[in-house]
């Protein structure tokens, strides 16, 4: 059996944006070495149960994304309302702080050192990874029905899960550095529950 595996590794506008706004949120609460980025000075109103609405656009994105199987770019990209009435306390004062947020994330994002350099820093081991799972395929004898999209995540997501789905995975980017083993893992897991 020849290797049939194709991996899409792209970086998702709408997760990362969920990322971002994680970490506002957990840097109110947070001090020193916990902080993350990005770092505002300034508090945020979000709403009371934001870590509730949180794991829903999660997942309603995740899922969404995964179903069209393609760039996370594309779903969610022009639809910045979304996240503000899901996430933020609605008024005049909200509006304007998550409307700078989210001009300051598309400004970073769209710069060198935003999704570029995300998805850049990860070739070497994507390559690696690649590798390693084409081989396990062919040992099993599984043969891929589609491309297999990976979407990088520039910090982890630590209030929703990280859902593994068909053909479609969200990794941070410092699993391919720190927690390549159990990344291998993981998706040779997904790939078998598919079987052949």
């Amino acid at each position: 059996m020849e290797r049939s595996l194709e991996i899409g590794i792209d970086t998702s506008f709408a997760l990362n944006l969920l990322i971002y706004i994680q970490n506002i949120y957990l840097n109110q609460h947070e001090k020193g070495e916990k902080l993350r980025f990005p770092y505002l000075s300034t508090k945020v109103v979000f709403r009371d149960d934001f870590e509730i609405k949180y794991k829903e656009l999660w997942k309603e994105i995740s899922q969404r994304i995964a179903e069209d199987n393609k760039k996370g770019a594309i779903p969610f990209y022009g639809d910045k309302e979304l996240y503000y009435e899901k996430l933020f306390v609605i008024d005049g004062d909200s509006s304007k702080e998550f409307n700078e947020i989210y001009q300051t994330f598309k400004v970073w994002w769209g710069s060198f050192v935003g999704h570029f350099t995300i998805e850049k820093s990860t070739d070497e081991m994507a390559q690696q990874l690649y590798t390693e799972l084409a081989n396990l395929l062919v040992q099993k004898g599984i043969k891929p029905k589609r491309r297999w999209n990976i979407s990088l995540l520039y910090d982890e997501c630590l209030l929703a899960e990280t859902q593994v789905f068909s053909y479609f995975a969200v990794v941070p980017t410092r699993d391919f550095f720190i927690k390549y083993k159990e990344l291998v893992s993981k998706l040779e897991a997904c790939m078998d529950l598919r079987g052949k």
